[in-house]
């Protein structure tokens, strides 16, 4: 069942949205990005004449109370966004009585779903070790299915539309699908577009497949990068796992970022690109400074900022941009795709001095876009730069889902959409 074809008219949907929004000291809302990701589904609901049972989580309150984790802060900013009566549950396991209240044509968002241990379905108070823990997750996960089964009552059908969290199974987002028969469970509009955009990239490949993988630590991104290497042309990799890259090649790296447990794995990387014909693309010099504090992202005062080939960096730097050489071989190798993936940024893109090499990255893959390729941005980083540098609507699609994303480009089975697809 798609939610295109679905009437939701008189009927009551229970629907799992991401409103994980940021909040500063007030309680309000900073960036409303996600809300605005869910309203056409929401507002499918609504107009079709159906009511719409909002839930979400906040943040990690871990099965705790937490009122600044409290999802009745927003409860005015999307009853706004969604223009229609939005009532708010302050006890997501105990809203019968406000579901069955719920006319057509309103919503009701319930409280935080992390409020309850059970809706992640983690045991409390006990560490993996303990001789009991087995026992103890074993009546955490009944106890998550009679949470799930709680939440599906209040409802006639089950929207799955948080693409961020459906790596997980958790109650909302999986559990619940086997309370409803398959006519009455699908994807949200968002969900349907985030599938469908890495189905692009990794089953409907259009040719040259570039893919670009930036951040600090090659471990963090050995899984995506090992089944990247079976699909794409070509794959640049920048930002700071670079300095791995060098070092396992014996370059002097001053005092960048590198896993020296991890140099053996780059060397499996660039074996296994060379062994799928895939051109691996590293950069060659890098924008360094000898006093750069990665806490306020901010060069210290008297430091210097220098270019150095990213195997020769003297000691007291840190490689902390792609050099200007690195910036042109990269522009260089995702002109002409017709496929990119972009995931991580080429350097510590928060402090304007280091923003060339991930603007670089961007305004080529914007330029490829422009030419007919399809663009793929995920990982938080990547679209706070797309942000930063104006490209938003100059990119095929940007995901909204980080650790989803990064397993559904693992390969991996997403329980959220296996829930429902089966």
């Amino acid at each position: 069942m798609t939610i295109s074809d679905y009437n939701f008219a008189g009927k009551k949907a229970i629907v799992r949205v991401d409103f994980n929004v940021p909040l500063n000291e007030n309680g309000e809302i900073t960036d409303d990005t996600r809300i605005r990701g869910a309203l056409p589904t929401l507002k499918k609901i609504i107009a079709d004449g159906g009511a719409a049972i909002i839930m979400s989580h906040m943040g990690k309150p871990k099965g705790k109370v937490n009122p600044k984790l409290s999802l009745g802060q927003i409860r005015g900013a999307v009853e706004k966004a969604l223009g229609c009566p939005v009532s708010f549950a302050p006890d997501c396991a105990k809203a019968q009585d406000a579901a069955k209240a719920l006319k057509m044509g309103e919503a009701l968002m319930l409280e935080n779903l992390r409020y309850y241990p059970e809706e992640e379905g983690k045991p409390v108070g006990i560490e993996k070790d303990d001789p009991a823990y087995e026992e103890a997750k074993k009546a955490m996960k009944a106890s998550q299915k009679e949470f799930a089964k709680t939440l599906a009552s209040y409802a006639d059908c089950y929207v799955m539309d948080a693409f961020g969290t459906a790596h997980r199974k958790h109650a909302s987002t999986a559990v619940i699908a086997d309370y409803f028969d398959a006519d009455n469970k699908m994807l949200g509009f968002l969900m349907e577009k985030e599938v469908q955009a890495v189905d692009n990239v990794l089953s409907n490949i259009k040719r040259p497949f570039v893919a670009i993988m930036g951040g600090s630590k090659v471990s963090s991104k050995i899984g995506i990068i090992q089944n990247l290497l079976g699909k794409v042309d070509k794959l640049i990799l920048c930002g700071g796992m670079t300095y791995t890259f060098s070092k396992a090649h014996g370059g002097e790296i001053g005092d960048s970022i590198v896993e020296l447990d991890k140099l053996d794995v780059a060397l499996d990387v660039e074996k296994t690109a060379k062994e799928n014909g895939v051109e691996l693309v590293l950069g060659v010099d890098s924008v360094c400074c000898n006093g750069y504090d990665f806490g306020t992202f901010s060069v210290k005062p008297g430091a210097q900022i220098k270019v150095f080939p990213s195997n020769a960096i003297e000691a007291g730097w840190d490689g902390l941009d792609a050099g200007p050489e690195s910036r042109k071989k990269f522009a260089e190798a995702i002109k002409g795709a017709k496929t990119i993936l972009w995931n991580g940024p080429a350097g510590c893109f928060e402090c304007e001095d280091f923003t060339a090499g991930s603007r670089a990255v961007g305004e080529a893959v914007a330029q490829a876009t422009a030419e007919g390729a399809f663009s793929l941005i995920g990982g938080g980083d990547s679209v706070a730069c797309c942000t930063k540098f104006g490209l938003t609507d100059k990119v095929s699609y940007i995901s909204t889902g980080g650790g989803a994303l990064l397993e559904a480009i693992e390969g991996k089975v997403l329980p959220g959409v296996a829930a429902i697809k089966g």
